[in-house]
């Protein structure tokens, strides 16, 4: 279904394209100045890629560079101070059995702080934003971790398909800030 779609829109795409050309030769044939007709059609061809370049694609390019680039800065997994914990506050998994993401800054109980704040650098389709996770003890308020990742979602052509989405780092490094502050004794 969403091969035909595509076929579709490209379809859609040459149709305009080639409606252009032909607008182009007619009016280039019946004007008496050649060199102008063909200088403004060239400048509205140029749009015309530039644009069909921009929404086809350009724009998950521009923004996944900007992710790329953004992530480079500050990005990753930042460990200040471990915290060993007991066997039996742990998951098969490795990670805290304490946590509880629905309840926001009190994730973590009452002994340590859990906060996110998300910055939307832009908002629409696409969509770029910044997630920064920290943890902090509550006894001293000292920063025991932190995570920066960066997302994109968004950007394709219109469709009856998911949208795709590009993160640095990938959401699972992101989120072992938790598996690398709290450890095993």
């Amino acid at each position: 279904m969403s091969g035909l779609y595509l076929l579709v829109v490209v379809g859609i795409w040459a149709g305009l394209t080639s409606l252009f050309i032909k607008g182009w030769r007619r009016w280039r044939a019946q004007s008496g100045e050649r060199r102008r007709v063909d200088a403004l059609c060239l400048v509205i061809a140029l749009l015309w890629l530039g644009a069909s370049f921009w929404y086809g694609g350009g724009r998950k390019i521009y923004y996944d560079t900007l992710v790329n680039r953004m992530c480079r800065e500050d990005g990753g997994v930042k460990v200040y101070e471990t915290v060993k914990l007991p066997a039996n506050r742990f998951e098969k998994g490795g990670m805290v059995n304490f946590y509880r993401p629905t309840q926001n800054e009190n994730a973590l109980g009452p002994e340590y702080e859990f906060k996110y704040e998300i910055t939307y650098y832009r908002q629409g389709n696409p969509d770029m934003f910044r997630m920064h996770t920290q943890i902090i003890r509550r006894a001293d308020g000292k920063l025991l971790g932190e995570s920066v990742f960066y997302k994109r979602g968004g950007g394709d052509l219109p469709g009856p398909w998911h949208g795709s989405s590009y993160m640095c780092p990938e959401l699972s490094v992101a989120n072992d800030v938790l598996r690398q502050v709290f450890i095993r004794e």
